[in-house]
């Protein structure tokens, strides 16, 4: 009898490609059976397994040690990495969410892993489609989580995401496999508890799973279509020039779904920020950019210009943004000789006041002081991005990049 999702691990491997994999397995039901099928069904794989150990209940050490333990006894490698960034307030679940992902990044990073496979099934889909229609979603939103995603250079899988749960807890019970149940997972307190709760009481209804699963597939269809149609409107009205996106005047009269759809895609490309802006947010400043009023949305400053509309960062979103120089900073690549003292940060309007030959760029004044200038001790080195200098500033986001951010990997 062929294993669960067999098929599905296969397609998404070979896809892939060669060289080690990740599995991110937490000790439930469903990414334990994740860990032991991706044994079986690729063997020769070099898997490594991770258990984000969010230190939120007393147990959650030794389940994390337990994992290891199964690890071990398959032959694979095993790395606990420990959260301890809760403080009490906002989203548990959501701040919990972000954390995982950011280590298992850095983890993958540092382990030479571009590939990490999750544990999601048909019934987490569900509740996520319920969950964000709850909230209003469009078609984005209703689609679901996809079963291959690309971020930050590292893929995202989920081999799981067409079976259910219990087939994968039946498929574990005949294997003599056992797994650790999460109390918090029949918290109420939990919006996708109270998710699984409702569904499970929609039955007579006809709202399952299943059904919700297969609009999740319908709606990312739908979305591919209109992802398309954004991409290529792009290509006809946009560019990307030292950290903004100016998109032409056509913006004004393309559709509704397309047009926010690149004012959404461009204050992300532009911010770094990969969740969308709500709409009523986007409507307002929409409305203001229309209006011939600049308006902040996203952690970008949207400027209408007799082009159309710039889309750049707003000042005040990147006052805390320092990093080393050379290196990386808020999406611009500097390049230089290594000098003790330095570092990279925005360029203000102080620091533009000290460059008498800004204008020489061709940039505005509102763009012109949010490119890097480099600093030592709080006094202006070079801004690479508006004079010639030993630096160079080199914008990482360009119009390519742009156009390509609107098709789903």
């Amino acid at each position: 009898m062929t294993d669960p999702a067999d098929a599905a691990f296969r397609r998404l491997l070979a896809a892939a490609g060669p060289g080690p994999a990740g599995l991110a397995v937490s000790g439930g039901s469903d990414s334990t059976a994740l860990m032991h099928l991706a044994a079986r069904i690729d063997p020769a794989r070099d898997w490594r397994v991770v258990t984000v150990d969010h230190g939120l209940r007393a147990a959650s050490a030794d389940e994390a040690r337990a994992v290891g333990r199964a690890a071990a006894a398959l032959g694979l490698r095993h790395d606990i990495l420990e959260w301890r960034g809760w403080d009490g307030s906002g989203n548990l679940q959501d701040a919990a969410r972000r954390a995982r992902q950011q280590l298992i990044r850095g983890w993958a990073a540092a382990a030479g892993i571009a590939t990490v496979c999750l544990g999601h099934t048909r019934d987490d889909q569900a509740e996520t489609v319920l969950m964000r229609l709850a909230r209003g979603s469009g078609v984005d939103g209703l689609s679901g989580m996809a079963e291959s995603r690309r971020d930050q250079g590292l893929a995202w899988l989920r081999p799981l995401l067409g079976e259910s749960r219990e087939t994968l807890r039946d498929w574990l019970r005949g294997q003599g496999i056992g797994w650790t149940d999460d109390p918090s997972n029949e918290d109420p307190r939990f919006d996708r508890v109270r998710a699984r709760q409702l569904l499970a009481a929609c039955g007579g209804l006809g709202i399952t799973a299943g059904g919700l699963a297969e609009t999740a597939e319908r709606m990312a269809a739908a979305r591919a279509v209109l992802e398309q149609a954004a991409a290529a409107l792009a290509a006809e009205i946009a560019d990307a020039a030292a950290g903004a996106v100016t998109l032409g005047s056509g913006l004004w009269q393309a559709p509704d779904e397309t047009r926010w759809r690149l004012l959404a895609g461009a204050a992300c490309f532009v911010s770094g920020n990969p969740y969308r802006p709500r709409l009523a947010a986007l409507k307002a400043a929409e409305a203001a950019a229309r209006a011939g009023r600049r308006h902040t949305l996203h952690g970008c400053l949207l400027v209408p210009v007799r082009t159309g509309l710039c889309i750049q960062p707003e000042p005040e979103a990147l006052r805390s943004a320092v990093s080393g120089a050379p290196g990386s900073w808020a999406g611009w690549r500097i390049d230089g000789p290594e000098q003790p003292g330095l570092s990279v940060a925005v360029l203000g309007e102080a620091g533009l006041a000290q460059c008498p030959d800004w204008r020489g760029s061709g940039l505005p004044w509102l763009l012109a002081q949010v490119t890097p200038g480099i600093w030592r001790n709080g006094k202006l080195v070079a801004a690479p991005a508006l004079e010639r200098t030993e630096w160079q500033a080199v914008p990482c986001r360009d119009r390519d990049a742009f156009i390509r951010s609107f098709i789903s990997h």
